[in-house]
């Protein structure tokens, strides 16, 4: 293996689908070790003892050192890679681009883990109430989609003229938990650009790989 060679572990329409774009367009090489803590058989045992919290996506350097939450990893990449176009040049634009990540991370991400897994987020054991913590959790990540899609429209992508991260990790976790569908209705501009994000080369290659069907 290629000393230089990135580790991402992570699972197919997940967020590694995300650092796998970044990594892309970056021209990094990487291998993707499939672990995931919703399939047994996967390498879960070896993802945690990397993270502890078994989470993925979870990237670990050439040098060995330890990456993990998505909008951190795609700072990162956007950092030490600028001619990715990951991260804009100009800082008043890149400053906006990593609030719009930190933006989806505590408060999009965070709604749809109480949706995934309500049985984490209340004492209640009945279904009905922890359905009702479900739904309530689902209001609450469209209403945060649509602030962001008020927030964050600089056109004609989300992170400006180019592609960049905020468009990468936006086109992915607005895949989950009925948000696309939510933005066709409510936000029908943002709805386009994830459109058009998704017909990006790069973007639209890995998500082939993630999304088949």
């Amino acid at each position: 293996m290629n000393e230089k060679t990135y580790t991402l572990y992570g699972a197919p329409r997940s967020g590694s689908s995300a650092v796998e774009t970044g990594l892309r367009l970056c021209g990094l090489p990487y291998r993707v070790v499939r672990a995931a803590s919703w399939e047994p058989k996967s390498a879960r045992e070896e993802l945690a003892r990397v993270n502890p919290l078994g989470q993925i996506p979870t990237l670990v350097l050439p040098d060995g050192s330890v990456l993990t939450e998505s909008a951190a990893i795609l700072i990162h990449l956007g950092l030490t890679h600028t001619e990715s176009g990951l991260l804009p040049a100009d800082p008043a634009i890149r400053a906006q681009v990593i609030r719009g990540l930190v933006y989806i991370a505590a408060n999009c991400y965070a709604a749809i883990s109480v949706n995934d897994y309500p049985e984490r987020w209340t004492m209640a054991t009945t279904r009905p109430a922890r359905e009702k913590v479900r739904q309530g959790a689902r209001v609450r990540l469209h209403k945060n989609w649509e602030i962001f899609a008020d927030t964050f429209a600089a056109g004609p992508y989300l992170s400006g003229k180019d592609l960049g991260a905020l468009d990468i990790l936006a086109a992915v976790v607005t895949k989950w938990s009925g948000t696309r569908a939510h933005l066709r209705k409510h936000r029908p501009g943002v709805f386009k650009t994830l459109h058009l994000i998704e017909q990006h080369p790069v973007v639209a290659a890995v998500f082939a790989e993630h999304w088949k069907d």
